[in-house]
């Protein structure tokens, strides 16, 4: 016997009406249903973009407050600067490296300090 078989939400399975494409029985099942199948890249995603904003307020505070100094590594690691956490990396020689959170940044001037630099935002996306 050939028996149709009912379609029910993918989210909280209850019984589906209306067009016969339908998975979902609310906006809300849809949502929580795509939210819990993506949370764990979510999380990620959203842990390197808190760690990203931490560095760029740090390094914009610093920028305003030091402007054109040599500013200690200390200083930075003291308010929690995470130094694997950069948008990109520019060589100016194979001697001098930029390290870039977004249009600020810092060159290393040798182990204990750094120079903190603000790069133009149009020739940031060249």
């Amino acid at each position: 016997m050939n028996e149709i078989v009912e379609p029910h939400c993918l989210e909280c399975s209850h019984r589906l009406k209306g067009r016969t494409d339908k998975k979902f029985c609310s906006d809300y099942c849809r949502n929580a249903f795509h939210n819990r199948l993506n949370r764990q890249h979510n999380n990620l995603i959203r842990n390197v973009h808190n760690r990203l904003r931490k560095n760029y307020r740090i390094l914009k505070t610093l920028s305003t407050e030091q402007t054109g100094s040599p500013i200690p590594k200390a200083i930075l690691t003291n308010q929690g600067f995470d130094f694997h956490a950069i948008t990109k990396v520019k060589t100016e020689n194979p001697d001098r490296f930029y390290f870039w959170v977004y249009d600020i940044g810092y060159i290393p001037l040798n182990e204990a300090q750094v120079l903190i630099v603000i790069e133009e935002t149009d020739a940031f996306y060249q």
